[in-house]
């Protein structure tokens, strides 16, 4: 039995959430692996930042051996100046995985709460639960953490999950492939 390992990232300047699941071809239920968040510290340069973010995120891929990264793309918020370094955060997050070698796929935050919630604009609350729900948790999981791991689920189902979700789960495995770039 082949299984598929995805390291889900919720991007973040000074949490950076991370969640690992496992999905295998024989349609069974994702199964969860880890989660946790990377923290820098602060006040620190922003170089500094970056190195523990890069260097905690390989650690984690070195550590759990995932095939493919699922991230979170990053738009344009009220604060310039905030996405910019949001930004240089997820590139060193970006480096750390294709220096590994692995598989990237890129999803809008829209994207990744329509798949797991079944709307674009569920609260984090929600998606709390749904992560809880569908990787059968005992408990719920911290917020940045259960965004990637929400990532991570996207990236797995795709479009199936709201099907998953609410029991009609197909009987045939299937991974719906991210788009790498900019969305349309």
């Amino acid at each position: 039995m082949v299984a598929l390992r995805i390291l889900g990232v919720d991007p973040g300047l000074r949490c950076t959430g991370f969640g690992v699941i496992e999905v295998s071809q024989r349609g069974k239920d994702p199964e969860y692996v880890t989660s946790g968040t990377i923290t820098t510290p602060f006040p620190a340069a922003l170089p500094a930042r970056i190195k523990v973010l890069h260097a905690g995120l390989t650690s984690v891929i070195e550590h759990y051996q995932p095939q493919v990264m699922a991230i979170e793309i990053v738009f344009v918020n009220v604060n310039p100046q905030a996405t910019l370094l949001l930004g240089q955060a997820r590139g060193a997050l970006l480096a750390a995985a294709v220096m590994r070698d692995l598989e990237v796929h890129e999803y809008t935050a829209l994207q990744v709460k329509q798949a797991v919630v079944g709307h674009g604009h569920a609260s984090k609350e929600q998606v709390q639960a749904m992560v809880m729900r569908l990787l059968k948790l005992t408990e719920l999981p911290r917020v940045d953490p259960a965004d990637a791991l929400a990532c991570a689920l996207r990236h797995a189902y795709g479009d199936l999950l709201p099907a998953v979700a609410a029991g009609r789960r197909s009987t045939r495995w299937r991974s719906v492939p991210g788009r790498t770039g900019n969305p349309s």
